[in-house]
């Protein structure tokens, strides 16, 4: 009965590991491609790059501006926060990259390296 507990609640977390890293690459890869015109206008409406009032470091590392939320655990899991969020963690070799393919390839190894 020790095993199958044991099992069971490793399973879970396992489980739950997939499905935020399944979860996040979906994000991550609409979000690139409405970056790069490749999905509706109404996603790409959403994203708005970062442009700093003077010149800073951050300013060509492809950051996109998170608009403020009223709530943390509802207005957090919007798309427009979620997928904003997500894409400024990236390292800027990763947000840089120009094909869907290649973006994809890079990211998943980027998501197991910190998993």
């Amino acid at each position: 009965m020790l095993r199958t507990e044991r099992f069971k609640s490793g399973s879970t977390t396992s489980l739950r590991y997939c499905l935020r890293f399944k979860i996040q690459f979906k994000i991550l890869v609409l979000t690139f491609r409405a970056l790069h015109g490749q999905t509706l206008t109404y996603t790409v409406e959403l994203l708005q790059p970062y442009t700093p009032g003077r010149s800073l470091r951050s300013s060509d590392q492809g950051l996109l501006v998170i608009p403020r939320s009223r709530f943390k655990t509802k207005d957090d899991r919007a798309f427009e926060v979620a997928a904003l969020t997500l894409w400024n963690s990236l390292p800027p070799s990763l947000r840089s990259v120009d094909s869907v393919d290649s973006f994809k390839k890079q990211l998943k190894t980027h998501l197991f390296q910190i998993g």
